[in-house]
Protein backbone atom coordinates (compact mmCIF):
# COMPACT_ATOMS: atom_id res chain seq x y z
CA UNK A 1 0.00 0.00 0.00
CA UNK A 2 1.18 3.56 -0.89
CA UNK A 3 0.33 6.35 1.74
CA UNK A 4 -0.21 10.27 -0.38
CA UNK A 5 -0.42 13.30 1.28
CA UNK A 6 -0.40 16.73 -0.50
CA UNK A 7 0.08 19.99 0.39
CA UNK A 8 0.54 23.55 -1.13
CA UNK A 9 -2.91 23.83 -1.57
CA UNK A 10 -4.47 27.79 -1.02
CA UNK A 11 -5.62 30.80 -2.34
CA UNK A 12 -4.47 32.74 -5.13
CA UNK A 13 -5.23 35.73 -7.56
CA UNK A 14 -5.22 35.25 -10.81
CA UNK A 15 -2.49 34.99 -12.83
CA UNK A 16 -0.23 34.15 -9.83
CA UNK A 17 1.47 30.25 -8.87
CA UNK A 18 0.98 27.95 -6.33
CA UNK A 19 3.37 24.74 -6.15
CA UNK A 20 1.42 21.83 -4.97
CA UNK A 21 3.22 18.51 -3.19
CA UNK A 22 2.85 14.98 -2.62
CA UNK A 23 4.72 13.10 -0.35
CA UNK A 24 4.25 9.59 -0.62
CA UNK A 25 5.15 6.51 2.28
CA UNK A 26 4.97 3.00 2.34
CA UNK A 27 5.52 0.41 -1.06
CA UNK A 28 6.75 2.87 -3.07
CA UNK A 29 8.81 1.05 -5.03
CA UNK A 30 5.83 -0.45 -6.37
CA UNK A 31 4.73 2.59 -8.04
CA UNK A 32 4.80 2.99 -11.99
CA UNK A 33 2.59 5.65 -12.79
CA UNK A 34 1.98 9.29 -10.94
CA UNK A 35 -0.75 11.34 -11.23
CA UNK A 36 -2.15 14.93 -10.34
CA UNK A 37 -6.64 15.03 -10.61
CA UNK A 38 -8.93 17.97 -10.03
CA UNK A 39 -12.79 18.11 -9.07
CA UNK A 40 -15.17 20.42 -8.67
CA UNK A 41 -18.56 19.99 -7.00
CA UNK A 42 -20.66 17.65 -9.87
CA UNK A 43 -18.10 17.00 -11.98
CA UNK A 44 -16.17 14.31 -12.85
CA UNK A 45 -12.70 13.69 -11.30
CA UNK A 46 -10.12 15.35 -14.36
CA UNK A 47 -6.87 14.15 -14.77
CA UNK A 48 -4.30 16.93 -15.33
CA UNK A 49 -0.88 15.56 -15.43
CA UNK A 50 0.83 12.42 -14.97
CA UNK A 51 4.04 10.89 -15.88
CA UNK A 52 5.95 7.70 -15.34
CA UNK A 53 7.57 6.81 -12.20
CA UNK A 54 10.74 7.55 -12.36
CA UNK A 55 11.20 7.85 -15.45
CA UNK A 56 12.98 10.49 -17.84
CA UNK A 57 10.10 10.52 -20.70
CA UNK A 58 7.67 13.70 -21.09
CA UNK A 59 5.05 13.97 -18.76
CA UNK A 60 1.30 13.85 -20.39
CA UNK A 61 -1.24 17.03 -19.47
CA UNK A 62 -4.45 18.08 -20.11
CA UNK A 63 -5.25 20.30 -22.90
CA UNK A 64 -6.66 22.56 -20.11
CA UNK A 65 -3.35 22.82 -17.94
CA UNK A 66 -0.47 22.30 -21.45
CA UNK A 67 2.00 25.17 -21.30
CA UNK A 68 1.25 26.45 -17.56
CA UNK A 69 1.65 23.14 -15.40
CA UNK A 70 4.21 20.95 -14.60
CA UNK A 71 4.57 17.79 -13.10
CA UNK A 72 7.84 16.25 -11.60
CA UNK A 73 9.46 14.19 -9.05
CA UNK A 74 11.70 14.21 -6.70
CA UNK A 75 15.07 12.79 -6.66
CA UNK A 76 13.99 10.23 -3.66
CA UNK A 77 11.32 8.65 -5.56
CA UNK A 78 9.24 9.67 -2.59
CA UNK A 79 7.41 12.69 -3.51
CA UNK A 80 5.62 14.49 -6.99
CA UNK A 81 4.94 18.06 -7.46
CA UNK A 82 2.86 20.43 -9.41
CA UNK A 83 4.10 23.41 -10.43
CA UNK A 84 0.96 25.48 -11.44
CA UNK A 85 1.66 29.04 -13.11
CA UNK A 86 -0.96 31.69 -14.51
CA UNK A 87 -3.87 30.42 -12.61
CA UNK A 88 -7.24 31.55 -13.92
CA UNK A 89 -10.63 30.58 -11.77
CA UNK A 90 -11.11 27.63 -14.03
CA UNK A 91 -8.53 26.58 -12.27
CA UNK A 92 -10.27 25.97 -8.43
CA UNK A 93 -11.10 22.81 -7.41
CA UNK A 94 -9.89 19.80 -4.95
CA UNK A 95 -6.36 18.80 -6.37
CA UNK A 96 -5.38 14.97 -6.00
CA UNK A 97 -2.43 13.22 -5.85
CA UNK A 98 -2.78 9.35 -7.47
CA UNK A 99 -0.28 6.99 -7.83
CA UNK A 100 -0.56 3.39 -9.47
CA UNK A 101 1.34 -0.10 -8.72
CA UNK A 102 -1.17 -1.90 -11.45
CA UNK A 103 -0.55 -0.15 -14.49
CA UNK A 104 2.65 -0.67 -16.83
CA UNK A 105 5.40 2.36 -17.23
CA UNK A 106 4.85 1.68 -20.61
CA UNK A 107 0.77 2.42 -20.47
CA UNK A 108 1.76 5.27 -18.24
CA UNK A 109 3.62 7.08 -21.03
CA UNK A 110 1.56 6.18 -23.69
CA UNK A 111 -1.94 7.45 -22.84
CA UNK A 112 -3.31 9.67 -20.46
CA UNK A 113 -5.34 7.66 -18.07
CA UNK A 114 -8.27 7.84 -16.30
CA UNK A 115 -9.41 7.92 -12.10
CA UNK A 116 -9.82 4.19 -12.50
CA UNK A 117 -6.41 3.42 -13.14
CA UNK A 118 -5.14 4.57 -9.85
CA UNK A 119 -5.36 2.77 -7.04
CA UNK A 120 -3.58 4.68 -4.59
CA UNK A 121 -5.29 8.38 -3.15
CA UNK A 122 -4.29 11.40 -1.12
CA UNK A 123 -7.11 13.21 0.70
CA UNK A 124 -6.82 16.10 -1.75
CA UNK A 125 -6.17 19.89 -1.51
CA UNK A 126 -8.23 22.93 -1.95
CA UNK A 127 -7.07 25.59 -4.81
CA UNK A 128 -9.14 28.74 -4.80
CA UNK A 129 -7.95 31.06 -7.60
CA UNK A 130 -9.70 34.70 -7.47
CA UNK A 131 -10.31 36.91 -10.17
Amino acid sequence: QVRLEESGGGSVQAGGSLRLACAASGSTTSVTCLSWFRQVPGKEREGVAQISARGDEPAIYADSVKGRFTISQGNANNAVYLQMDRLGPEDTAVYFCAASTVVSRVTCRATHLGSGRFNNWGQGTQVTVSS
